[in-house]
């Protein structure tokens, strides 16, 4: 009996697994934006990282031919996104930051955070942001919810001169960040600590605190599709508001930082709800893909806090 055939017998080159790709991903209605944002972008990054190519451009490679393993493997991962709506990090092991790669699995959330791209592109200086410390000035940093590790890694790239302590709830997570930290070298500079919040960090202060805390509102945490369902609950839920998280950080940051320090929070779209909550003068900075969803408090405006 001759055998059915397979997409690997017509599909060669990587256009043809782009197309491919693509017409699955639409079909299927999935659902991006753990990297990429549309299912062209989604296949672009499949093909690039599980051939092992810079995941930068896609043109040089289009008209490559591949061998029947390549196809293989390509093609049973856009299989394995479909069928189990997995984010394609978590198929792959892997996302970026501004470039930067860093492992990923079911035990953290995949890195996306605005927070790198402010620390790594200058992003902090917008709108005359003056009283973040110059990145030479910074001594001490701390990230709140550190998951994979990434932003503390981002940090102690972005300043030279700190040491970064990181802290998580989930001992799962931090067991990523740790081979995130030894992968970068970061061993000597980055500190992991299991806790909740800054009881790990009793008594010490911090010249730039850093905090990607969950920020999602229960209702919107029990609609999710599959492909946010996949990744930890607790990196996600932030009570019925969205917001339980948040505010503890903001009752405690002010206890934990030096005089001249200050902290960057993101919080998603709830800007209206802090500013109707808190008497803080709040600076909110914009990245590519974002507006209003980070923002700055220094020492000085925390201890304003009526």
């Amino acid at each position: 009996m001759a055998q059915p055939a397979s997409p690997a017998d017509d599909l060669i080159t990587v256009r043809d697994l782009l197309r491919y790709g693509v017409s699955r991903f639409s079909a299927a209605k999935l659902t991006f934006g753990h990297g990429t944002s549309t299912a062209l972008d989604e296949a672009a990054f499949m093909i690039l990282e599980g051939l092992s190519l810079p995941i930068d451009d896609l043109a040089p490679w289009l008209e490559a031919r591949l061998t029947r393993p390549e196809r293989e493997k390509v093609i049973g991962l856009i299989d394995a996104r479909v069928s189990t709506r997995k984010p394609a990090p978590y198929l792959l092991g892997r996302a970026y930051i501004q470039g930067i790669p860093f492992r990923v699995d079911e035990r953290v959330i995949i890195p996306r955070s605005y927070l790198g791209e402010l620390m790594m592109t200058g992003g902090l200086e917008q709108d005359g942001l003056g009283p973040v410390p110059e990145p030479y000035a910074v001594a001490r940093a701390l990230d709140l919810c550190t998951g994979s590790g990434c932003l503390a890694i981002l940090a102690a790239m972005a300043y030279p001169n700190a040491t970064v302590d990181a802290v998580d709830l989930s001992r799962d997570a931090l067991e990523v960040a740790k081979l995130n930290v030894a992968d970068h070298g970061m061993q000597d500079r980055v500190s992991l600590l299991a806790g909740d919040l800054f009881s790990p960090v009793a008594g010490r202060r911090y010249d730039l605190i850093i905090a990607n805390p969950p920020y999602v509102a229960r209702a919107e945490v029990d609609a999710f599709p599959a492909e946010y369902r996949a990744e930890p609950v607790m990196a996600h839920l932030g009570g019925a508001d969205g917001f339980d998280i948040v505010r503890r950080i903001l009752d405690e940051a002010g206890n934990h930082l030096t005089a001249r320090g200050g902290i960057l929070c993101e919080i998603g779209t709830g800007r209206d709800i802090l500013e109707a909550e808190y008497d803080l003068p709040f600076l909110w900075l914009d990245s590519e893909e974002s507006e209003g969803e980070v923002f700055w408090l220094s020492a000085r405006d925390l201890g304003q806090r009526v």
